[in-house]
């Protein structure tokens, strides 16, 4: 062979193996993230060739698929009672992807999870289309269809809580969507999309108000700051007086804290500073704890931290700051922010003799075949209260509803304990405040079965109207009311 051949032939068997290192190096060390590259349109193409599994509530799907037509995706996902459910489904769209359970156990619901390898061999075999399997949630559909009605027309969100397990119950946020309006890819889901868009829709109804937004938790938080004072020593019995003036002036401060209405504050007991929502005795009470001991004690509800349930929380925060500010977040103001999630836990740790379980919906997941893939136990987080100061804590918040401003979530024949709140919004409280009610009911066995927080973060009431006990009150009335009648 003379020499320019050999030339060409060295080049050319170069050029062939760098082909099949280059082959081999997409195949298999770039074949994963090739497979699930949101560009891919294969993927989006067999992610929707076959109906997706359903997410269940109470052993019924609260969701489906449908066929369609004139595009190369076979089915899209149907939701029954779409906007209710929204804030526990997400979304699953062609065009836009998918959220929140419908993200997190996407895998499950398509059918392409590991762990359903062997259903997958088996409908090979048999010639069958892949199939899904099932998302079975701890939500309870009378809960949840009673929060939502009792809320209405308000913005606001509601959670409601198993105290003894951690399982939500139920979970709404106002104003909410309709995730089918946009589950295809045509002009008209898209034209549905925008309009649900922060820029084009000021109330963000896609906004999971219960998870994701914060809010300060205003005269509900008091509940806190109650077992700080028992938890620190600073007091041990609920009816003895406490040195509060009336007003409270903020330490290092020429500013007085006045408190609200004509009710008996001044050196009131817990009992009663709680009955009336006292904020003189509250506040004094979180400067002599101390802004350290204060982050501590909110840490052991779940503050400061991120919850995924399995969806993502925000993380509810309790600030270091300065001493007048520190008063003020003991009465949940200043820089103190929570979301629903987070009070409803308050509420719960509470009704469950202090021990703080950790919040959760996904109950087990489930293969085709209806064999159990994954199952969801209740897990303790720690004790955010001792059992004697709690069953004290207790005593507190059922005064509140028997005879203080909680009268409005009162059931016949049921033990209900709750705190009202309500919270100042904007510079100057310029803006109209939040309105808050957090309370747990008991059975007739003693228990816990259900501990709700609410927020309603407007409504189409007068300024003086806005009060926890006349509009967040009669939501976690309604869904409490729901649990028990559901016997749990």
């Amino acid at each position: 062979m003379n020499k320019p051949l050999r030339r060409i032939a060295i080049f050319c068997g170069l050029l062939m193996v760098a082909l099949m290192v280059r082959g081999n190096w997409v195949q298999f060390a770039q074949g994963e993230e090739l497979k699930n590259d949101p560009k891919n349109r294969r993927v989006a193409i067999e992610r929707y060739g076959q109906p997706r599994g359903n997410i269940i509530v109470d052993g019924k799907a609260i969701t489906g698929s449908t066929e369609t037509e004139g595009t190369d995706f076979k089915y899209k996902r149907t939701y029954k009672n779409g906007e209710m459910w929204a804030p526990v489904t997400g979304y699953a769209s062609q065009a836009y992807g998918a959220t929140q359970l419908e993200h997190i156990y996407d895998g499950i619901l398509t059918g392409d999870d590991d762990r359903l390898f062997f259903n997958r061999t088996i409908d090979m075999l048999t010639g069958e289309d892949q199939k899904g399997g099932n998302v079975v949630t701890t939500l309870n559909a009378e809960v949840q269809k009673a929060g939502f009605e009792a809320m209405g027309d308000k913005k606001g969100a509601a959670v409601a809580i198993d105290p003894e397990t951690g399982a939500i119950l139920g979970l709404i946020s106002k104003p909410s969507y309709d995730p089918s309006a946009f589950a295809g890819n045509s002009a008209k889901d898209e034209k549905a999309w925008g309009a649900l868009q922060k820029e084009n829709n000021e109330d963000e109804p896609m906004l999971n108000r219960a998870l994701r937004q914060t809010y300060p938790p205003g005269s509900t938080y008091k509940v806190v700051t109650a077992a700080a004072a028992l938890e620190s020593g600073l007091y041990d019995d609920i009816d003895e007086k406490t040195d509060s003036p009336d007003p409270y002036r903020l330490p290092q401060s020429t500013t007085d804290l006045p408190n609200d209405g004509n009710h008996p504050c001044e050196d009131a007991s817990l009992r009663v500073a709680l009955q009336w929502s006292c904020n003189t005795v509250f506040a004094k009470i979180s400067d002599e704890v101390g802004n350290e001991e204060m982050i501590e004690y909110s840490e052991k509800f779940g503050y400061n931290e991120e919850h995924f349930v399995p969806v993502r929380a925000a993380e509810s925060v309790y600030p270091e700051d300065n001493r007048p500010q520190n008063a003020m977040a003991g009465i949940g103001q200043a820089s103190n922010r929570a979301t629903p999630l987070q009070m409803a836990m308050v509420a719960a740790a509470v009704a469950n003799d202090g021990k703080l379980m950790e919040p959760y919906m996904m109950d087990r997941l489930v293969a085709p075949g209806l064999n159990v893939v994954e199952e969801r136990k209740p897990k303790e987080l720690g004790e955010a209260v001792s059992a004697e100061n709690a069953q004290k804590l207790q005593e507190m918040m059922e005064t509140v509803v028997e005879k203080g401003t909680g009268t409005t979530a009162q059931i016949d024949g049921v033990t209900v304990g709750g705190k009202t709140g309500t919270a100042q919004h904007g510079e100057n409280n310029e803006k109209n405040p939040y309105a808050w009610f957090i309370s747990y009911a008991k059975a007739d066995d003693g228990s816990s079965p259900v501990a709700v927080a609410v927020v309603v973060e407007s409504a189409d009431v007068l300024r003086d109207d806005i009060a926890g006990s006349r509009l967040a009150a009669p939501v976690a009335k309604a869904m409490m009311e729901a649990a028990l009648e559901g016997g749990r």
